[in-house]
């Protein structure tokens, strides 16, 4: 068994696992750059080999997070195309997402 400590986190929606000093691609936070933001919805935690598993949320635990940078992914490209009305669409996207740098994990 591991003894690497890691938890899985719940941000804004969609869940992480992250371990301290790991940077991960978020959805967007609306938050300056250098910010340091606290994530209290731990859903599972694995300290020193021992493991926490929340009913849905371990109770006391914490993920301490900086936030260092924003940025746009690459384009994707959406083509429609109804061949019997002669019709054609395409348009592009770009999700926006912010980089978390996971500075503690507690509890």
């Amino acid at each position: 068994m591991s003894s690497k400590n890691y938890a899985v986190v719940k941000i804004f929606g969609r869940q992480y696992k992250v371990s301290e000093g790991q940077k991960i691609k978020a959805n967007f936070i609306d938050a300056d750059v250098d910010t340091t933001m606290s994530f209290s919805e731990v859903l599972m935690m694995n300290k020193g080999g021992e493991l926490k598993i929340g009913e849905p949320q371990v109770n006391g635990a914490k993920v301490t997070a900086k936030v260092v940078a924003h940025g746009r992914e690459d384009k994707i490209l959406v083509f429609k195309y109804l061949r019997k009305n002669k019709s054609k669409k395409m348009h592009g996207h770009r999700q926006d997402f912010t980089t978390l740098a996971i500075t503690s994990i507690e509890g």
